[in-house]
């Protein structure tokens, strides 16, 4: 990430927003396609979030621009616009397993992709079965890279509050793991 983005779009928003969005595309997509879970949504969402994340700067004072944690900031917008998204319609799914083909490594045997295809959607249904403040924590901390304080403003609580919310998160998946396989508790 670029650590004088900030400043500079605060400086000329029009000339450095590409490099914005340069920086910070793939996050956002990536966030998109966890939420849609169908990549031509991610698209949608993506681009949608950028477009209102131009609109607000234009708005916004110099200062707030330059006080900007961009990577939290954006994680908010592409939350708010995924939950209002998920009210108004209920969005094809993607099958996990059509993500997982569009980026696996295909020069290993058969075996290890049904595999690796097993594992993700194990991850996805253990995910997916933590509460719903949780679940958003431990994705955006753990999946996307957050830091606390970027995670803290997406989520528009304290730094204390989502530090709890990730260490519950993971305590809770800690559990459901050690029901699966017993033998685990041996291994710690």
């Amino acid at each position: 990430m670029c650590a004088d983005c900030p400043s500079r779009l605060a400086g000329d928003l029009d000339r450095a927003f590409p490099e914005f969005l340069a920086h910070h595309q793939d996050f956002v997509y990536g966030m998109a396609l966890r939420m849609t879970r169908h990549p031509a949504d991610a698209d949608d969402l993506a681009q949608e979030a950028f477009i209102r994340s131009y609109r607000a700067l234009r708005g916004y004072a110099r200062a707030r621009i330059v006080e900007l944690k961009p990577r939290g900031w954006l994680a908010a917008i592409v939350g708010n616009l995924g939950r209002d998204r998920a009210r108004r319609k209920r969005p094809p799914s993607a099958e996990l397993e059509d993500i997982i083909e569009r980026t696996a490594d295909l020069s290993p045997g058969p075996e290890r992709l049904v595999a690796e295809r097993e594992a993700a959607l194990a991850w996805r249904a253990r995910l997916d079965a933590l509460p719903h403040r949780y679940r958003q924590a431990v994705e955006l901390r753990h999946v996307s890279g957050l830091s606390y304080p970027e995670l803290a403003e997406a989520l528009d609580r304290p730094v204390g509050t989502v530090k709890s919310d990730v260490h519950r998160g993971i305590k809770l998946l800690r559990e459901v793991l050690l029901r699966e396989e017993p033998h685990a508790r041996d291994t710690r």
